[in-house]
């Protein structure tokens, strides 16, 4: 157990504030790859953006304004975990596999589930 635990500092080029750095910039180039690459995430981003004002001025109370705010930020961050798990599946193997579809339907299913909260907790904050 130990030597796995070296082995794996060993693999960690970067420690401190400088693999917060590297890790900070590995998720800018994510970002950039998935904007690049999914429409999805686009028009998602797009939402956010409308949202983000608009939760907070809707809102009444930080609480509110929270889960306006959190709710819709939920959509394309399940977006991003979705298009990771096609990425990694299509990398696998380009031939059909029912769990490869199974994995595909089941990170996109994230993604309609985060959109249907977002739309419950807008309705219910709102129509309150």
């Amino acid at each position: 157990m130990r030597q796995r635990r070296e082995d794996l500092r060993k693999k960690q080029p970067f420690t401190g504030i400088r693999r917060l750095i590297a890790a900070f910039w590995n998720s800018v180039a994510g970002m950039r790859a998935c904007w690049q690459k999914e429409e999805a995430f686009r028009q998602e981003i797009a939402v956010l953006l409308v949202a983000l004002p608009l939760g907070g001025w809707l809102g009444e109370n930080g609480v509110e304004r929270a889960l306006l705010i959190g709710s819709a930020f939920l959509v394309p961050i399940f977006e991003t975990l979705n298009s990771a798990v096609e990425a990694v599946v299509d990398r696998v193997g380009s031939d059909f596999h029912p769990l490869a579809g199974y994995a595909k339907d089941i990170a996109s299913a994230s993604v309609l589930l985060a959109i249907a909260l977002a739309l419950l907790v807008w309705g219910l904050v709102l129509l309150d």
